[in-house]
């Protein structure tokens, strides 16, 4: 909201030499943000004067375009030239070349004479040009920033003015005013207006306040207008969409009469452009009392007014000349004819104020904001007007600012005022709210004293009852966000002030922390990161392709969540997988030439069940049932965390004396069992097939009870292709939810042994389709419980071993908790083991 300060004098008694830093020093105070200034002196500087046309010599030229040469008197006559400008004449008579017909001799014209500046950067100076010296120029209200009309000059007879010659031209069209822009947050929509704004800047530094809507007289209804009815029989969420519909009507305007400059000079510094005398005066009203209104040329109307939802199949042609389907919620304004406006968003084009429009209907209604804010966001037709009703506006203020709209018209668009008035609607209920005594204080640390709560709460327009225990406060009719006890404490803390609430941190209450599975995250992601691995967050929506390859170890159709209204069509599902994003972000790196990546994330995937979704949504405004709880949580998909990783380059950078080592399959399969070290986890792995994976090298993770958690491995060389990543990149994704699910409360380190330990190392020969993970399980089970650790170090296939087969062979280590193990223990154990292999797989050591 920009506020210009010319403006907000006149109800709040704002200083003559505060500039716009000023005022938002002062409304920061009480909560309202500031945002930018807004200055047209910023733009455009003099000298720029009131000069009136002396002569015009017509000059046609060879290329078809007419000039005048003009004689321009710029100081009045007799009186001495004191500006001293390169270019200006002391006679006080400036050459002017000008391209405009729109004026003859005798009219007062604006000249920026040689010095000034325009917007633009636009410096004027002497200028030889069509075979004149042009010493400055007569400007329009394009180029002087304050208007759209380029067509013609600006000549000050049309705008009602008939100032001094000489006189400083930015100063009688308003430019030497300035505005504050602050932000206005949706709970306080009071503040889209000047009469909100100086009410908080009245708040803010104790001054005295004047409500414009007080100043306004309402004419007493003679007899009734024109004829409005109230039919929304479907309400959203059961509440009426219009509970007040006032008209006014004026006759005998004249729509061609000029927007005074004061006017038109607020509206552009408020960021609003000035169109017409008529529908400028809608907006003055609107940003001055926060009340939107909407005119009708009430000769094109058709019979009577009725508020009601659009029917199906219903089309409107709005303002902006575009043909919109209407859905049926749409609240609409609709005549005889049919549909004529959509209610608090933007009025038909069938009924538009026009140059011939001599009869205006104006329309002052109040809206309910829901409705409002889902027709602005189903048509994109963001307005003004939407703004102020989605997120309420006072419904006490219609007849005041339709009254305001009649005085106007009136004044300055010659008008006749009637006291036909139509006022349709049921006021609703004043908002009661009770504040008990000390709750205030208690919520905020301070101790606020009665007169302190009653002070803020007076000033704030509410009406204050002493009960047993506290307070009953009676809301402003203006403040539709005040609904609770919490919300008048904010109102008492912000105006007190916010600068004495002390800065204390609250103390910590026992027995509180990270939950179970919080830590357990923390701890993957630290050891992860601790690793050499760098943590990225990827967006969780992917293509359908992308769900099909990475949702499932074999091709088919992955049920996933689908979005109904997509950032990017292309993107249009939830993810089942992390990989997707991980391998887009490896791959966007990988480009600007960062090639060796190990990447991380842990997240949620969603797997949606059985349902999707409910049939309703539960209304708002009360707490949905146990039952209506239920259905909504079972509607939800299944969303467990994933971790997944992606590899792909060296492991470190080149260095003297030091080559590095590609990535492999190995780098992937250690990254998921570290996953389930830090958890205390043990991580069955087993040869495994993934269609996204390299057939071959690929491992299947798994519990020890055997339930599968996730992949590792090598990814398909198609795929990689596909994706421009080098060969050999590597990933694993698990299922961390299920390792946190069967991961110990607390892990216990193992006690440290204090004998010496017994290193023996086994080769088994093997056929080539055994898996090595199978054969190492087995060695452990055999070896029994001496066994320390087992490790396979290498797999050879070649000379020496017969077709068909492979040498796998294993480290183990043996270690006794209370003896030295002898040599002839530890080769027992190993024994054992090898008997074990070959029973299974019919191993033979090498």
């Amino acid at each position: 909201m920009r506020i210009p300060l010319s403006w907000l004098r006149e109800y709040a008694q704002v200083p003559a030499d505060a500039s716009a830093e000023d005022v938002m020093a002062e409304l920061v105070k009480v909560g309202l943000e500031e945002e930018d200034v807004h200055r047209p002196t910023d733009s455009i500087s003099g000298p720029i004067v009131v000069g009136q046309v002396l002569s015009i010599v017509k000059e046609e030229q060879t290329n078809g375009k007419t000039i005048n040469w003009c004689q321009v008197r710029v100081v009045p006559e007799g009186t001495e030239q004191t500006l001293t400008f390169e270019g200006i004449d002391p006679s006080g008579v400036q050459g002017v070349i000008c391209g405009a017909h729109n004026f003859v001799e005798g009219d007062k014209v604006v000249v920026t004479l040689p010095g000034a500046v325009l917007p633009g950067d636009f410096e004027i100076s002497a200028r030889q040009t069509y075979g004149h010296l042009s010493a400055g120029m007569i400007a329009s209200s394009r180029e002087l920033g304050i208007g759209d009309d380029h067509d013609g000059i600006i000549v000050l007879a049309r705008l009602g003015l008939d100032p001094e010659i000489g006189a400083d031209a930015m100063e009688l069209l308003g430019l030497y005013d300035q505005a504050a822009e602050i932000n206005v947050t949706p709970d306080r929509s009071y503040a889209f207006s000047i009469r909100g704004v100086a009410r908080e800047y009245a708040h803010a530094t104790g001054t005295p306040y004047t409500d414009p809507a007080s100043l306004v007289t309402v004419d007493a209804a003679s007899a009734p207008g024109h004829p409005v009815k109230l039919a929304d029989a479907a309400g959203i969420y059961g509440k009426d969409g219009c509970d007040r519909f006032l008209t006014r009507k004026v006759t005998n305007v004249n729509p061609a009469l000029p927007t005074p400059p004061w006017m038109a000079s607020r509206l552009n510094l408020a960021g609003m452009r000035s169109i017409s005398l008529v529908v400028d005066i809608s907006n003055y009203v609107m940003l001055e009392l926060g009340q939107p209104l909407h005119f009708y040329d009430a000769d094109q109307l058709t019979g009577e007014i009725t508020v009601r939802r659009a029917n199906p199949g219903e089309t409107l042609k709005t303002l902006d000349s575009k043909e919109r389907k209407l859905h049926v919620e749409d609240l609409l304004i609709t005549d005889g004819s049919g549909a004529i406006g959509i209610a608090g968003v933007m009025g038909g084009s069938a009924t538009e104020v026009s140059g011939s429009t001599s009869t205006v209907l104006i329309e002052a209604a109040h809206f309910e904001p829901i409705s409002i804010a889902r027709s602005r966001r189903r048509h994109k037709l963001p307005s003004e007007a939407s703004k102020r009703f989605e997120r309420g506006v006072d419904w006490n203020v219609a007849d005041v600012a339709a009254q305001r709209a009649v005085d106007l018209l009136v004044e300055l668009a010659g008008g006749t005022a009637t006291t036909e008035i139509t006022d349709e609607g049921t006021k609703p209920a004043a908002v009661l709210i009770d504040l008990p005594a000390g709750f205030a204080s208690a919520l905020i640390g301070i101790d606020y004293t009665e007169e302190q709560i009653t002070w803020a709460l007076g000033e704030i327009g509410a009406e204050i009852e002493n009960v047993e225990g506290g307070y009953r406060v009676t809301a402003p009719s203006w403040r539709p966000d005040l609904d609770t006890k919490q919300d008048l404490v904010e109102e008492i803390a912000r105006l007190v002030g916010y600068h004495l609430i002390p800065a204390t941190l609250p103390t910590a209450p026992p027995g509180r922390g990270l939950s179970r599975v919080q830590g357990q995250r923390r701890r993957v992601v630290a050891a992860l990161a601790d690793a050499g691995l760098t943590e990225v967050l990827s967006y969780p929506f992917v293509t359908k392709v992308q769900n099909n390859t990475f949702g499932a170890p074999e091709a088919g159709e992955v049920k996933a969540v689908k979005l109904n209204n997509p950032m990017s069509s292309e993107y249009g599902f939830m993810r089942t997988s992390i990989l997707p994003g991980l391998l887009g972000i490896a791959r966007r790196n990988h480009g600007r030439g960062f090639r060796d990546l190990a990447l991380y994330e842990a997240g949620q995937v969603f797997l949606p069940g059985e349902t999707l979704g409910t049939a309703t949504i539960p209304p708002l405004g009360a707490r949905p049932s146990e039952e209506e709880l239920e259905a909504l949580y079972n509607g939800l998909p299944h969303q467990p965390t994933h971790i997944a990783a992606v590899l792909t380059g060296h492991d470190s950078p080149v260095a003297a004396a030091h080559t590095p080592r590609v990535y492999d399959w190995a780098d992937a399969l250690d990254t998921a069992k570290l996953v389930g070290d830090v958890l205390g986890v043990d991580i069955v792995v087993s040869q495994g097939s993934h269609q996204a994976f390299h057939p071959g090298r690929t491992a299947a993770l798994a519990l020890r009870n055997g339930t599968h958690v996730g992949y590792a491995g090598e990814l398909h060389p198609k795929l990689l292709a596909e994706l421009d990543l080098p060969e050999r990149t590597v990933a694993m994704e698990i299922n961390a939810d299920e390792l946190f699910e069967s991961a110990a409360d607390v892990i216990v380190a193992k006690e440290i042994s204090t004998f010496p330990i017994s290193t023996q190392d086994v080769a088994l020969v093997v056929d080539s389709t055994v898996v090595a993970a199978e054969v190492l399980e087995t060695l452990r089970e055999g070896a029994g419980e001496l066994l320390e650790d087992l490790a396979l170090f290498d797999v050879y296939s070649g000379t020496g071993i017969p077709e068909g087969k492979k040498s796998l062979a294993f480290g183990l280590r043996f270690r006794a908790n209370d003896r030295t193990l002898t040599a002839e223990e530890a080769s027992e154990a190993r024994a054992a083991a090898v008997a074990l292999a070959a029973e299974r797989f019919g191993a033979v050591q090498r």
